[in-house]
């Protein structure tokens, strides 16, 4: 028999879903999913993580729907960089322009650890919510680079590396056994640009005076009453009493306010506006994520391992993005410290191509574009970024360690046979002859020139200025941007409207992802090397442990590779 109470309350429950007040929710403590998921096992993986696009469109569309009343979010840990920080903040002050009730709330700004990016995304909010227990870690920004010289020495291990230019630190990891007066230089003005980024947020968010900021940054960690006292944070609470407020600020008259998490909130909303009709005009989004290597993009399995850009499939979702007739433009996304020379020059290369074929090429840069990750993006029409993005690094490194003196401490004897006089050039065992270096250092001319020409060609330079800008320095957006080697300062939404704009397409002309591979296109053989499925990206069951080794501060990406772990956290 049918209940029909039963049937009443799911008729009105559907009824409420579609009519009740909406608070849109976002936990940041797993961070965000930047781009598509190179392969099946990262998809995985991700399934249960907010994606950057999903949650800025969500945030977009909602801020015009009467339904949405509040944003809600919850904020911790430091799973985001600070360009993605500031991208965020962006879009939360729009939100609040449009009338509505910005709600951020966090059991802890860094316990026992650091806070200060979460903090200053939070001071976009209205209103900003600490659990008692928390503490507010608005530390400051710190950069420790670790040298390697004495301990190699100790070991038997002898560093050969070269470099172009003076500011190009990846060999003093190990060649050096402190700063040298152009690296602390370097460093000093990254760490020094990031904190004015944050203090001015923080003063501006809180209304407070930056010398406050500053007093308070000095005084930190601070206790939670500390921060409630300073103006910081506007109340103490748990998470049940910051949930009831918000839904009592956002409720309407008989109908309570429903949480739908911003991803899902924009997935539902105009399912079909966000599928292209066959005859309509797009913008083409490529993400590139990773260090920079030759063939297909990647993710190796172990546990702390990245994402890689692989030249086959950037260039392949080139290709496809300018052979269809409705992709009007593209947004090419990077957030890379580089790697491989040749594979950024093939990349390079589909970017020179696109605009050929009258495709207007906008680049987004994410947390790092640098090195290489600024190779690629220096022919394209536009270079946005973030204040906070770390960029430039016109420069490159080579060389190897030597261990003849480790072995031979060792008792460990080598032999070796060889025909060619350069075939063990490489070689850890034996040092570069001075032919040897010869070959090194025309490497590097080479490749440092062809790097600073096609700088000065990109951005209208000339290559004396590419020069003093270059030498392997590493700027934060904000600096690039004063120095022509950015053009515009904001995120990937802001690169979307320029393309659109400079297609001449509507406002909300639709996004499309290249490569555009499906499941059955992966299982199925390519017919040739232009076919799509011919270069989509792989699981790297084993992969090298570029994660480890960026992390010591080995080049092992490749010459055009920013050293160490690039990410304001």
């Amino acid at each position: 028999m049918v209940d029909a109470g039963a049937v009443v309350d799911l008729l009105k429950d559907a009824r409420e879903r579609r009519t009740a007040p909406l608070i849109l929710e976002l936990d940041l403590t797993d961070g965000l999913v930047e781009g598509p998921p190179a392969d099946p096992v990262s998809a995985v993986i991700s399934m249960r993580r907010a994606h950057l696009r999903d949650v800025l469109d969500g945030l977009r569309k909602g801020r015009s729907d009467p339904r949405v009343r509040a944003l809600l979010v919850r904020i911790g840990g430091n799973r985001l960089g600070l360009a993605v920080a500031q991208e965020l903040r962006t879009a939360v002050q729009a939100f609040r322009d449009a009338g509505k009730l910005t709600v951020a709330w966090a059991e802890s700004f860094g316990e026992t650890g650091r806070g200060t990016v979460p903090y200053y995304l939070a001071t976009a909010f209205e209103r900003i919510y600490l659990q008692p227990s928390g503490d507010l870690a608005l530390t400051g920004v710190a950069l420790e680079e670790p040298f390697f010289n004495e301990a190699l020495e100790k070991a038997g291990i002898t560093p050969r590396f070269a470099k172009r230019h003076e500011y190009k630190t990846a060999a003093n990891t190990f060649t050096e056994r402190s700063y040298t007066a152009e690296h602390r230089e370097m460093s000093d003005r990254i760490v020094s640009s990031i904190g004015e980024q944050l203090i001015a947020g923080v003063a501006a968010g809180r209304g407070l005076p930056e010398d406050r900021v500053r007093e308070l940054i000095d005084r930190a960690p601070l206790l939670g009453p500390e921060a409630l006292e300073a103006g910081l944070v506007d109340r103490l609470a748990y998470r049940d009493e910051v949930y009831a407020e918000v839904r009592a600020a956002a409720g309407g008259p008989g109908a309570e306010a429903r949480l739908r998490y911003v991803a899902r909130y924009n997935r539902a909303q105009g399912v079909s506006k966000r599928i292209p009709r066959p005859q309509q005009d797009v913008v083409a989004l490529i993400q590139g994520h990773g260090p920079i290597r030759l063939g297909r993009s990647g993710r190796s399995l172990l546990p702390g391992q990245s994402a890689s850009i692989g030249s086959d499939t950037v260039a392949a979702a080139f290709r496809a993005a300018v052979g269809d007739d409705k992709v009007k433009a593209i947004v090419f996304r990077i957030d890379s410290p580089g790697g491989s020379y040749v594979a950024s020059d093939t990349i390079w290369r589909e970017v020179i191509l696109a605009r050929k074929a009258g495709k207007p090429v906008i680049v987004s840069m994410g947390n790092v574009a640098a090195s290489g990750g600024y190779f690629v993006a220096a022919p394209a029409d536009v270079i946005v970024a973030q204040p906070g993005t770390l960029t430039g690094s016109i420069g490159v490194v080579i060389g190897k360690p030597v261990v003849g003196d480790l072995l031979d401490r060792l008792g460990i004897g080598l032999g070796s046979v060889e025909h060619g006089a350069h075939a063990r050039m490489y070689a850890p065992t034996r040092d570069f002859t001075d032919e040897e270096w010869s070959r090194v250092n025309t490497f590097l001319d080479r490749v440092y020139d062809d790097f600073v020409g096609k700088v000065a060609e990109g951005r209208g330079l000339s290559p004396e200025r590419v020069h003093e800008l270059a030498r392997g320095r590493v700027w934060t957006g904000a600096d690039a941007h004063e120095r022509g080697l950015v053009d515009r300062l904001g995120g990937l939404a802001h690169a979307v409207d320029l393309a659109r704009k400079k297609a001449g397409l509507a406002t909300d002309a639709p996004i499309r992802t290249y490569p555009r591979v499906s499941t059955l296109d992966r299982l199925r053989p390519a017919e040739s090397s232009d076919d799509r499925t011919a270069a989509s990206a792989r699981v790297d069951a084993w992969g090298p442990l570029t994660g480890v080794a960026a992390r010591l501060g080995l080049p092992s990406g490749g010459p055009l590779m920013l050293p160490g772990a690039w990410e304001i956290r």
